[in-house]
């Protein structure tokens, strides 16, 4: 399996830390407000990647976080405290809010087919593992006191940006229009672990600590959280590319600083869902969530195959026109396989096999997630029985979870229906023989269905079997065989 590393900015084979468990770390969302679909993008990609490696065998420890702590825009204390926002718009108290937007969270992620982590960890469960971590950093001279704030001190790495060749002088807190600098910092690139002074003294939440009465600081939550459960290493961090600078590059700079050693070996980043006005946000224009897509008629698993139809490293450009795009396709790709019969025959193990080595190579190129579309229909066109077909499609959607075989079996209670109220019935015999008489009981049969006469149904079916014929009902039809 290869994967592209935004750390070394290269694909490179997949080699685990652990020979017997995989330890992989998604940033979580904060519960402020409901999560936009572009939030949601990333959800699914790292979805994919969780599925996918446990599709292939691995055995999979994935933790999230889920921030319920005020956070500020930045560690340069601008911005705004967004849980407290929350709690003051919908006159809630902060808790209140989170557990409110947790649970809509999740929910959303239900809808998108995005299987809940194996460990969610909310920020505020783990002061302590904060606490703990920050005075060894004080204590080791990588960070410092001032101003009632413990700082991270950037100054004492030999290389903190990771991601990306950053101009210093580019990302200077004090060179951005807005931005008021905080004194209080030896650099400018320094950034907080715990705050006692800010200028949000309204803070809702603040814990006792050795520096004072206070609250953590954005980047320390997600290094506490993945220590807590998944020890000294990861294999995999995911988030969006908005995270690499400089949230993921300041966990690097404080989790191997307190460790002494590699934490994390591959980074994995989703880029961004954008409008035709630019990036996706919950300021800029119609706020665009799950329950807006289902309003306006469209199946949340058809944005998820939207999503999948584009790599995780490229911009993906929303737009009503190509959701109803995505909506079409879904719509008859759940048609194609609603077609298919489950009774054509066994699985042929060397088909299926066949297929599934085109889907492994598509997912185990850097998750292509296209093309792993692709091999779906690469299954429909196949030269096997429908059995196998079916088999094959629950197999792959284990991984990508649109949700195909439960949808394609309602779409074919739904077109059973419609047959039956056209009067459209076919009676087949098993062995192709014809016989009129008992073609008639059978048509009569279901006369009788039709009209909800039940009991004049089971008499003719059991005259039938007195007779020697056994019935099936199929789909658009019934078939006989002679007992």
């Amino acid at each position: 399996m290869i994967l592209y590393n935004s750390a070394t900015r290269k694909r490179e084979e997949f080699v685990p830390n652990h020979p017997d468990i995989v330890k992989m770390y998604t940033c979580g969302p904060t519960v402020y407000h409901y999560a936009h679909i572009g939030n949601l993008r990333s959800y699914i990609m790292e979805d994919i990647l969780d599925r996918y490696l446990r599709y292939a065998g691995y055995n999979l420890k994935r933790v999230m976080n889920i921030t319920d702590v005020g956070h500020l825009t930045s560690d340069a204390d601008e911005g705004e405290d967004k849980m407290l926002k929350g709690a003051r718009r919908e006159h809630k108290t902060v808790m209140e809010i989170a557990q409110f937007y947790t649970d809509a969270f999740f929910s959303d992620c239900e809808k998108l087919g995005i299987r809940r982590p194996d460990v969610v960890e909310p920020a505020t469960n783990c002061i302590d593992e904060y606490i703990k971590i920050i005075t060894k950093l004080l204590d080791t001279g990588y960070a410092y006191l001032a101003g009632g704030n413990v700082y991270f001190d950037t100054s004492k790495l030999e290389r903190y940006y990771i991601f990306n060749d950053f101009n210093a002088e580019d990302l200077d807190v004090g060179v951005r229009e807005g931005v008021e600098e905080d004194t209080n910092k030896r650099n400018k690139n320094d950034f907080v672990l715990w705050f006692t002074k800010s200028k949000f003294e309204d803070q809702a939440l603040k814990w006792d600590s050795p520096w004072g009465v206070g609250y953590p600081g954005w980047h320390i939550e997600c290094s506490g959280i993945s220590m807590k459960h998944l020890g000294d290493d990861l294999d995999i961090h995911c988030g969006g590319i908005d995270n690499a600078f400089p949230h993921h590059t300041n966990e690097i700079a404080q989790s191997e600083s307190y460790l002494g050693h590699k934490w994390c070996n591959y980074w994995m980043h989703v880029y961004h869902l954008n409008t035709t006005g630019g990036k996706m946000s919950k300021s800029k224009g119609e706020f665009l969530t799950v329950s807006l897509l289902e309003e306006k008629g469209y199946d949340p698993r058809a944005y998820r195959l939207f999503c999948l139809q584009s790599h995780y490293r490229k911009s993906l450009v929303f737009s009503w026109e190509n959701l109803d795009n995505a909506q079409t396709t879904y719509n008859k790709l759940i048609a194609k396989i609603a077609a298919l019969k489950s009774d054509d025959g066994a699985v042929d193990n060397d088909a299926y096999a066949a297929l599934r080595q085109k889907f492994c190579a598509a997912l185990d190129n850097d998750l292509n997630t296209s093309l792993a579309v692709t091999a779906l229909y690469d299954v429909l066109k196949a030269k096997t029985n429908d059995a196998t077909k079916l088999y094959t499609l629950a197999d792959f959607d284990s991984v990508l979870s649109l949700d195909l075989i439960a949808k394609a079996d309602i779409k074919r209670e739904e077109l059973k229906k419609e047959a039956l109220a056209a009067g459209s019935f076919t009676v087949l015999s098993e062995s192709g023989e014809s016989d009129a008489a008992i073609e008639a009981q059978i048509l009569a049969r279901q006369e009788a269905k039709k009209a909800k006469n039940f009991a004049e149904a089971d008499r003719i079916r059991d005259e039938l079997k007195a007779q020697g014929i056994e019935v099936t009902d199929i789909p658009h039809g019934a078939k006989w065989r002679r007992i």
